[in-house]
């Protein structure tokens, strides 16, 4: 039997639905992270075990021994339903800001037309990483002279050539930017991450000696990313906005090219 090899490979026209898919996937991946943190907050537990026994006393499905073991299971209800609606409760306060973030991102002009918006750098690239024909995971470094924006595309915005290709500048900036970046759970033990993001480091500082430095978002709400950025050498550059109910504070760390060039000579 042939083992399956893993690549890394740039990604093609018919990839869209699949990137913009792994897009969303890894937007909305935070809001799981934050409802388990909060699940296991305290105050929240505190919170759910006093309401619930407030429930209890209420209903009167205080244990009855006299009824034998089943007598002592009476309570379970009440804490169940409690358990229900704060579960509810987090995913729906959690969720307001991780929709919006997502559909902001999704709708980035350079998911227009992915390889068109990744070829005006040479530096630039978005790579698909698979096993086999496994999707694995895939990264995104953004280098062109738009490489800070974030804007979104309003309708009807996009302007294309006569031959229907969207117009966009060239050129490459000082610093580039890791617009997305992400590995499914399954293989980031195996450091799937380490091997996209070594790859597209290379890739970017070698093409373009004009490239300086390249940037990424870290949150504590996607730690595989952060532990690949610090074992990178990305230095933290500024903190950047907080997400979800209790805040959690998101980072922007940098590489710049000497750091880089230093961690290739040790290897």
């Amino acid at each position: 039997m042939v083992e399956p090899a893993a690549r890394i490979r740039p990604v093609e026209a018919a990839d869209r639905k699949l990137v913009l898919f792994a897009v969303g996937k890894a937007e909305m991946e935070p809001i799981a992270v934050a409802n388990r943190k909060l699940y296991a907050n305290p105050l929240v537990l505190a919170l759910w075990v006093g309401l619930s026994c407030v429930f209890v006393q209420f209903m009167q499905w205080w244990p009855k021994p006299e009824q034998g073991i089943l007598g002592f299971l009476t309570p379970i209800p009440a804490f169940g339903t409690l358990s229900i609606v704060f579960m509810f409760a987090i995913d729906w306060l959690n969720r307001w800001g991780f929709d919006e973030r997502s559909a902001h991102v999704l709708r980035r002009p350079d998911l227009v037309d992915i390889p068109a918006y990744y070829s005006r750098s040479p530096s630039s690239g978005f790579w698909v990483l698979e096993y086999g024909d496994r999707f694995v995971g895939m990264i995104a470094l953004d280098a062109s002279l738009d490489a800070d924006a974030d804007e979104q595309v309003a309708a009807g915005s996009i302007k294309k050539d006569r031959s229907g290709q969207v117009k966009m500048t060239k050129g490459t900036a000082k610093i580039g930017t890791i617009r997305h970046f992400y590995v499914q759970e399954a293989y980031r033990a195996a450091g799937m991450q380490d091997d996209l993001l070594e790859h597209a480091l290379t890739h970017a500082f070698s093409a373009d000696a004009a490239l300086q430095g390249v940037r990424a978002t870290e949150s504590s709400l996607r730690q595989y990313v952060g532990e690949t950025l610090r074992k990178h050498k990305f230095e933290l550059e500024k903190k950047a906005e907080r997400v979800g109910t209790l805040r959690w504070q998101q980072s922007v760390r940098i590489l710049d090219r000497s750091r880089w060039v230093s961690s290739q000579e040790k290897q």
